[in-house]
């Protein structure tokens, strides 16, 4: 348990976390900001805090729509920004087009990190992740352990429940990695997808792999598409917590994330989707795979993608 864990946006992803940080234990006191109105985070913290006597939890919270209830965090999670909502016509915004709103959101939720809590680990969620982390990065410079992104856990998990789907058997028998960016240029890593220890072309065709992976990649578009309002929430939260959880725990636990890369996979300076092992003190090993051709070609490909999103960010003041 930490002393105190700072959540950053209300909303459905933030909704859920806050929920699930109360009935896990993870701290002992929860920090909700979120600046729509006065009173939103305190409202969405009481209603959970007068469940704590049912589930058998004394989290205390602090809320309101200022920073300065973040005050000494040891882990902040932010998922701050406008999400990707499907337009009257149809259409999905990319991740990448959200960018020039959620960088200048971003830029008020540095500050305030830097403010309140500035050797706090930092792990985000907002999209586009790979840019929003970078940013992160340029406004804070924090060392490179104590700042990642979520993103490759839960499309990993989405690559599981497709594949546990189409070979008849438990998701918990499934074992797969998804790494490079958050996006269309994602890699499924089916070397290292195994069901049960075994390789997963044993209970799945190629062509069905081939299909979901492309539809790992489109999960998140899939998702806003039947929603019609806002984006994939309880999925986001639940692979976050598993992050948490690996640092609160110390669990030295294998979960593909976003994290800086300074020559790992012949990358510097990006932030990109890779298997780390996560512990108290954050990502505290990057892990180097052994990638076939095709997909060592599939990564740089992805890598060129963060890149440009970078550079994009790079250019915005």
């Amino acid at each position: 348990m930490l002393n105190k864990i700072g959540l950053i946006g209300g909303g459905n992803i933030g909704g859920v976390l806050a929920q699930e940080l109360f009935r896990r234990n993870l701290a002992k006191t929860v920090a909700l900001m979120d600046v729509k109105g006065p009173d939103l985070a305190k409202g969405k913290c009481l209603d959970i805090a007068e469940g704590s006597p049912i589930i058998g939890t004394d989290v205390r919270y602090a809320a309101g729509k200022d920073y300065d209830v973040l005050q000494g965090a040891d882990l902040v999670i932010n998922t701050a920004g406008v999400p990707r909502t499907k337009r009257p016509d149809g259409t999905i915004p990319t991740r990448e087009e959200l960018l020039a709103t959620n960088l200048q959101i971003t830029d008020q939720v540095a500050e305030g990190i830097r403010r309140y809590c500035p050797d706090a680990i930092v792990l985000s969620i907002a999209n586009p992740l790979d840019a929003i982390v970078y940013r992160l990065y340029q406004k804070l410079h924090p060392p490179k352990h104590k700042l990642m992104g979520m993103a490759g856990e839960l499309d990993s998990a989405r690559y599981r429940y497709f594949v546990a789907q189409a070979a008849g058997v438990s998701v918990e028998n499934v074992v797969a990695m998804v790494l490079g960016g958050h996006g269309d240029d994602m890699v499924p890593i089916r070397s290292c997808c195994r069901i049960a220890g075994m390789p997963a072309t044993k209970f799945v065709d190629e062509k069905t792999l081939t299909d979901i992976e492309t539809r790992t990649r489109k999960a998140g578009g899939e998702v806003i598409g039947m929603l019609g309002v806002g984006s994939a929430f309880v999925s986001p939260a639940l692979a976050a917590l598993e992050m948490v959880e690996a640092i609160v725990f110390d669990k030295k636990k294998i979960i593909a994330t976003c994290a800086l890369l300074e020559g790992e996979y012949g990358v510097q300076g990006l932030f990109v989707g890779v298997p780390v092992v996560l512990g108290r003190n954050g990502v505290e090993k990057i892990i180097q795979l052994d990638l076939t051709p095709e997909e060592k070609a599939a990564f740089e490909k992805s890598v060129a993608a963060v890149k440009k999103t970078a550079d994009e960010v790079l250019a915005v003041a």
